[in-house]
């Protein structure tokens, strides 16, 4: 499919591009490819050919939740600048 020189305009108005020159022609070819591309899958039969909706049979294959204890509460005061026997102190941050 041939495309003009306006229909190339368009389509990078809408996209907000701008084309000029060697660049233009350059786009103008590949849309032309694309579309070519896209022809030739049409010839092929599919009347016959269920769509593909998941990429595999798997359904929902999920791992187990497991917890974890990743670092006890005393660990984590160790580092603290400021706490107060189980929370972290830190500065105000809202006036009343």
């Amino acid at each position: 499919m041939k495309l003009s020189d306006e229909t190339i305009e368009h389509i990078a108005h809408l996209a907000r591009l701008e084309f000029e020159g060697e660049s233009k022609s350059a786009i103008k070819k590949d849309l032309e490819n694309i579309i070519g591309f896209m022809d030739k899958l049409s010839e092929l039969p599919t009347e016959n050919v269920e769509p593909l909706i998941f990429m595999s049979d798997e359904v929902n294959k999920l791992r187990d939740d497991v917890t974890v204890s990743s670092i006890s509460q005393q660990d984590a005061l160790k580092n603290a600048p400021k706490k107060d026997s189980d929370y972290f102190r830190i500065p105000k941050v809202l006036e009343k």
